[in-house]
């Protein structure tokens, strides 16, 4: 799980494994079967941009200079602290026996894997897998059956010395055996598993999952033993940077590049480091890829259209200084852009007994907001299809991906209102007076938001942020000094200066409705809302309905803290009032998210290829400890049902690839009328290369063809490698 611009690094524990669901997601996929019927699942909103060449065009050596986040603590995908570094290098290097294709749907990496199928269904499950006789490990070993059976009581769950940070689907297995030869596996399950492709990708040799010291500690630090394209030559943690090396064992298609080195650069720092020469690959923030989109003045990936517009806008004549000096400073480098496979929610906190308890509530919230105006704030100016996200459990062109956002119904006034009022909160209802460092009726605060020293401060602060492209939504409210401020409170609304910046934008809120919303869906029939409903506050039992929107505070979130500011004042024209809270981004996950101190909160979740496993710890009903805490495990919103597990797991204990993604798409419309969390926008991705870089940059949903990477021969031009089809 991660925040825009923000990496979190979840800690050992059930409720700790959003970095294990992202590994998982990008680099063991299944394969699902495609059916007859009009697919719901459509096409990818936008394509890989790599600069397709073939490798007849590509020159032999040559080093990759590669921007990533981190040097990872660890080199095991399957331990706690791992993080997208981590994966990065595990899909150089290791064996994975399925990745995702440029749709997002999984294939078989035919490197490692000739067939795999299931051979028998009574009385247990049996899959047989059967390897590329070519297939070896680094020191010579063929890979085989010793490795996936060591994997399996690694990772079974059955061992607690093994440090693991999920278990999903390897629990269910009941015996690994050597098929009719070596290259031959049998793997027969205790329980039918549905996701079985999911596993043994990456694969890791028996000398790193043998013994519990070994799967602890024998991977931090390096991996003695591999079987990639590459393998790792060298962590240099001062130098924050990881050397991968051309391997000489492998089996495949040569790897054009001698050497992938990849750096550990802040993103704020990405720039300067192309500008001088020192990465040739790098992802970068909008703000960036604007200075940089200068240098290569032209249509900016497959995905730009007359839809969207140009990340540099339509005219490039007329530069500023400093925009003439970025075109000298990053001449030779183009932007490539994409979509992440992940998507940005708004999460409702539904635990405890602040307002968001009430499925009412949560869905006057989910009501009140036009989707489709806020993807448009982040997509639309970066030239991407600007479509709001319709599944929690896929994104568009994956195969359970089906638009159910129907079950909560779109933008909707009045509807949003008659549900608060059916609720009980009242415009205009007396509140009671807030004694000095009591909140409003959102959820607890807690003391590690930013204080504003004085009102010069807070002047120097928001112009800043005004400069940055952040909108101003609201001022800090009277008597409150603890770094919020409320959404609305200035009373500028819809006439003021709020509105005339969104204005500027192109963002107008009108009461549009979206498909699939009725009023009176979820209000009672013939609940009335008030006239004047959104020009008073609404209040409960002597307390304002006021919401804590808690945000990061870093500046790689700057869209987040916009992003939130256009949900404040959709709220407030439906009566609802937020407090937005800046806190740091180190505290964002842990303190607030992990711990449920918060009301409304952004973050996304990577999309999976086989959610029935990994989207259930996500969404699964929170159920009390042994200890009387509340196991959430990922489910930070607290919001779930006991149909929603059912369906889930009859989703992955069934053997029919139809019949699980119906169920999938039920347990999403389930989600969708829980209104736990709401789907917005698929993340951009944005990446700065050489254009002379060929079949690399934004990847979008496939997997790196690593060994296919590399710099163009000298006066050749990049060209569309051929299709497999």
């Amino acid at each position: 799980m991660s925040h825009d611009g923000v990496g979190t690094r979840p800690g050992r524990g059930s409720a700790m494994r959003a970095a294990a669901f992202l590994t998982a997601g990008v680099l063991a996929m299944p394969v699902l079967a495609g059916c007859s019927d009009p697919d719901p699942a459509g096409k990818p909103l936008a394509g890989q941009d790599i600069a397709p060449a073939a490798r007849a065009r590509i020159a032999d050596g040559g080093t990759l200079r590669w921007a990533v986040d981190t040097v990872p603590e660890t080199l095991n995908t399957f331990q706690s602290d791992a993080d997208a570094t981590t994966s990065r290098i595990a899909q150089a290097t290791l064996p994975s026996m399925y990745r995702l294709d440029e749709s997002g749907r999984p294939e078989r990496n035919e490197a490692y894997l000739e067939s795999a199928e299931v051979v028998e269904t009574e009385p247990k499950q049996v899959v047989l897998y059967k390897l590329n006789q070519q297939a070896v490990w680094s020191d010579g070993r063929e890979i085989g059956a010793a490795d996936f059976a060591a994997q399996w009581r690694a990772l079974s769950g059955k061992d607690s010395a093994y440090w693991t940070a999920r278990n999903a689907g390897y629990d269910r297995i009941q015996k690994i055996e050597r098929g009719d030869n070596d290259l031959q596996v049998r793997v027969t399950f205790a329980r039918t598993y549905a996701d079985w492709r999911s596993l043994f990708s990456p694969l890791y040799p028996k000398e790193v999952m043998g013994t519990p010291d070994s799967f602890n500690d024998g991977a931090r630090q390096k991996l003695k033993v591999s079987a990639g394209p590459f393998t790792v030559r060298k962590i240099d943690r001062k130098g924050d940077e990881v050397r991968l090396a051309r391997n000489p064992r492998w089996w495949g298609k040569p790897a054009k590049l001698s050497e992938i080195v990849l750096r550990a650069v802040p993103r704020d720092g990405r720039a300067a480091e192309l500008a001088a020469g020192r990465l040739d690959l790098a992802d970068v923030d909008p703000a960036a890829a604007r200075r940089i989109a200068i240098a290569a003045p032209r249509p900016q990936g497959p995905s730009a259209s007359a839809s969207g517009t140009p990340l540099m806008g339509p005219d490039l004549r007329k530069l500023t200084p400093g925009q003439r000096k970025d075109k000298e400073r990053f001449h030779g480098f183009e932007v490539r852009k994409s979509f992440e496979p992940s998507y940005t929610q708004l999460a409702l906190n539904g635990g405890g007994d602040g307002p968001l308890a009430d499925e009412r509530v949560r869905r006057a919230v989910a009501r009140a907001l036009d989707r489709e105006k806020l993807a448009e704030t982040v997509l639309r100016p970066l030239g991407l299809p600007a479509e709001p996200v319709g599944s929690h459990l896929a994104l568009a062109g994956q195969a359970a991906y089906a638009d159910n956002s129907g079950a909560i119904g779109g933008q909707d006034t009045a509807e949003a209102q008659a549900l608060l009022t059916d609720a009980g909160w009242v415009p205009g209802g007396p509140v009671k007076e807030k004694k000095k460092g009591e909140k409003a009726a959102g959820g607890e605060a807690d003391k590690s938001g930013r204080k504003e020293k004085d009102s010069e401060d807070r002047k120097e602060k928001d112009s800043g942020e005004k400069k940055d492209g952040e909108s101003k939504a609201g001022k800090k409210s009277d008597g409150d000094d603890d770094g919020t401020y409320i959404v609305g409170e200035d009373d500028k609304g819809a006439d003021g200066q709020d509105a005339r910046h969104l204005a500027r934008d192109g963002m107008q809120y009108g009461g549009k409705q979206l498909s699939g919303g009725a009023p009176g869906a979820y209000a009672p029939q013939g609940t009335a809302a008030p006239a004047g409903a959104a020009s008073r506050r609404l209040a409960k039992d002597g307390k304002a309905l006021t919401l804590r929107f808690v945000v990061p505070d870093g500046e790689g979130s700057q869209t987040l803290r916009t992003v939130a500011d256009r949900i404040g004042l959709m709220l407030k024209r439906v009566g609802i009032r937020t407090e937005v809270t800046k806190v740091s981004d180190e505290s964002y996950f842990k303190d607030h998210i992990a711990s449920g101190q918060y009301d409304l909160a952004l973050y996304s979740w990577p999309g999976s290829a086989f959610p029935a496993t990994d989207a259930r710890p996500i969404y699964a009903k929170p159920v009390p400890a042994a200890d009387g805490s509340l196991n959430v495990e990922q489910n930070y919103t607290r919001v779930g049902t006991d149909q929603v597990d059912q369906l889930f797991e009859q989703a992955v204990s069934t053997l029919d690839e139809s019949e699980s993604r119906s169920l999938i798409r039920k347990a999403d419309s389930r989600i969708w009328a829980a209104a736990g969390s709401i789907p917005l926008y698929q993340r951009p991705q944005l990446t700065a290369a050489r254009t002379d870089l060929a079949n690399a940059g934004a990847f979008g949903f496939g997997a790196p063809v690593f060994e296919d990477m590399g710099f163009l021969e000298k006066g050749a031009k990049g060209q569309p490698a051929p299709s497999a089809s």
